[in-house]
């Protein structure tokens, strides 16, 4: 792909909402100096930040990060399942209001930017992003409104009123073998390939002018701040690694919530094709919660499977 086929798009503000569009900016005919932000980390919390920082503020952006996304050697954001969902998560939990709060803002936002994107950037006539819409189910063994935590039941009547079209808010009873009972809740989500994802933002960023070194940082942020905003010319440093973290912002309150996810083969020949995604939810009466069932299609022929929680683990090789 050449830098003439970039996606054609940008990003507005409007209140406290980034709006995706569609074609060029109308140009301000003000002269503003563009800055420069020193990102560190090169997964999609890092891209992210760039994609902002170079389409809708007009930075210059720098990027520095140990590795990459590569299909043959994948980092964790291309590891880490790409299943939208409305905070409270069914796989963590928000320990205060105000982080409770800023997510479901920043969810939204994510969900119209992605309905957005997959609407009118269609995967077969460009780069493919791997973003599509499928239905999520989620299951409980008991009805929302019996249930000691309130926070699934608040979601679901909160992702209603965000936007009815989309979410089918009805409890589905269906009887399982042993006189199991189960209850589904299905709506509408983004499910992203995230191979397909970081490809495409890295393309992004390239073709809008992001600058991309391979480099560790190591130690306190803090303590080499001015060294590196002399360094990169930059007016500020964004920190969005993730296991490198705990290092580089120097706060032991920093931990990492590590997961673990297998990829099948999902074509139909071994097991029925799986075509929307599964969720059974994990809530309190039943433990910690270490272990979760989750399941979605990310492409045609390809099922991930969540299998388990390993919080405060900082190991990216051992079970």
């Amino acid at each position: 792909m050449s830098i003439a086929s970039a996606p054609d798009f940008f990003l507005t503000r409007v209140g406290d909402e980034l709006v995706f569009n569609h074609g060029q900016p109308i140009q301000s005919n003000t002269d503003v100096p563009k800055k420069r932000i020193l990102v560190v980390g090169g997964g999609v919390t890092g891209f992210t930040v760039d994609c902002v920082g170079t389409i809708r503020c007009r930075i210059h952006v720098a990027i520095v990060a140990e590795r990459w996304a590569d299909p043959k050697n994948r980092i964790t954001s291309q590891i880490a399942g790409a299943l939208w969902e409305f905070p409270p998560a069914v796989c963590g939990k928000h320990t205060d209001v105000i982080s409770l709060h800023n997510s479901k803002r920043w969810c939204m936002t994510a969900y119209r930017v992605f309905d957005k994107l997959q609407e009118t950037m269609p995967r077969r006539d460009y780069l493919d992003h791997g973003v599509q819409m499928r239905m999520a189910n989620f299951f409980f063994d008991q009805k929302m409104e019996s249930m000691p935590d309130r926070g699934q039941l608040d979601k679901f009547e909160e992702i209603y009123q965000r936007r009815p079209s989309r979410c089918q808010h009805r409890q589905r009873t269906q009887s399982q073998p042993e006189g199991w009972r189960c209850r589904r809740v299905p709506t509408s989500s983004p499910v992203i390939d995230t191979d397909a994802y970081m490809n495409w933002l890295r393309f992004v960023l390239v073709c809008k002018g992001a600058v991309m070194e391979t480099r560790r940082i190591n130690g306190d942020l803090l303590g080499q701040e001015e060294e590196l905003l002399a360094e990169y010319n930059a007016a500020a440093i964004v920190n969005a690694t993730g296991l490198a973290g705990l290092e580089l912002a120097g706060d032991a309150s920093v931990y990492p919530l590590r997961g673990a996810l297998i990829r099948v083969v999902n074509d139909g020949k071994m097991f029925p094709k799986v075509t929307e995604a599964l969720a059974v939810t994990h809530d309190d009466t039943r433990g910690k919660m270490r272990t979760l069932s989750l399941s979605f299609p990310v492409t045609t022929t390809r099922l991930y499977l969540a299998a388990w929680l390993n919080p405060t683990n900082t190991s990216s090789t051992s079970p």
